[in-house]
């Protein structure tokens, strides 16, 4: 296939960017998509150029670091797909695909398509710790988890934390990221000790970093790659809710 790339470019945080078009010939469809920036990068290297700077790490949709909008959508066209998984063959020859880094006031674009998802991690962080027991591994069934609980449990830790939620609201906000670390732990009884203490310390967190508030477009979850489920966020209201009452 022959492929036309409109691909943001960006010095540095204080460089303004902008558009650059570049044409990828022999662009074989069981490529994956960073295989693709693979390809222009080695033509460009060859060239005496700048490669396009990229995140990236497992390559495998687990790491959640491929931040990129690929034609106007987190991760590209597929569902449950992350951009390292996204395959060629979801375009076809001629197309003109652009990409760009992911979007949002607490994301700033540090070169290219790499953006600073850190504020992410501070979000975690504030979430501290959980009261366990670090001795010997206790028996399977010394502590009984009804098995709707711990699908639900399953279902939060699946998140990665690749920030696609985010890019994807028109507000920028985190609530799905955040219902789904606050969710895990909300579900096990390992959680319950500090519930109230995390969720008061994460919410905060949140609005500290400067993600918006949710308005319930759910565009968060219809680009999730793990497909987290939007009535989380319900959840962590409720749970929220109650902590204002009790002045937690």
């Amino acid at each position: 296939m022959k492929l036309t790339l409109k691909i943001w470019r960006q010095k540095s945080p204080a460089d303004s960017g902008a558009m650059e078009t570049h044409v990828v010939d022999d662009v074989s469809t069981d490529m994956s998509f960073l295989e693709l920036l693979d390809v222009l990068n080695e033509r460009l290297q060859l060239e005496g150029k700048d490669p396009v700077a990229f995140d990236h790490d497992c390559r495998e949709g687990i790491c959640g670091m491929c931040s990129l909008v690929i034609n106007g959508k987190a991760h590209g066209p597929w569902d449950a797909t992350t951009a390292c998984q996204l395959h060629m063959r979801a375009f076809k020859d001629g197309d003109e695909i652009l990409i760009e880094p992911f979007r949002a006031g607490a994301f700033g674009v540090i070169k290219d398509l790499v953006v600073d998802r850190s504020a992410l991690d501070r979000v975690i962080q504030s979430g501290g710790f959980v009261s366990v027991n670090t001795g010997g591994a206790p028996d399977a069934n010394a502590v009984p988890i009804g098995k709707h609980e711990a699908d639900r449990a399953m279902d939060a830790a699946a998140c990665i934390g690749c920030g696609a939620c985010v890019a994807a609201c028109p507000n920028a906000s985190a609530m799905l990221f955040v219902s789904a670390k606050i969710g895990h732990l909300g579900h096990l009884p390992q959680g319950q000790p500090e519930r109230d203490r995390r969720v008061s310390a994460m919410v905060e967190s949140m609005d500290n970093e400067g993600f918006g508030s949710c308005r319930n477009y759910q565009e968060c979850s219809a680009v999730c790659p793990k497909e987290i489920p939007i009535d989380l966020i319900g959840e962590l209201n409720r749970d929220w809710r109650r902590c204002l009452v009790k002045g937690a």
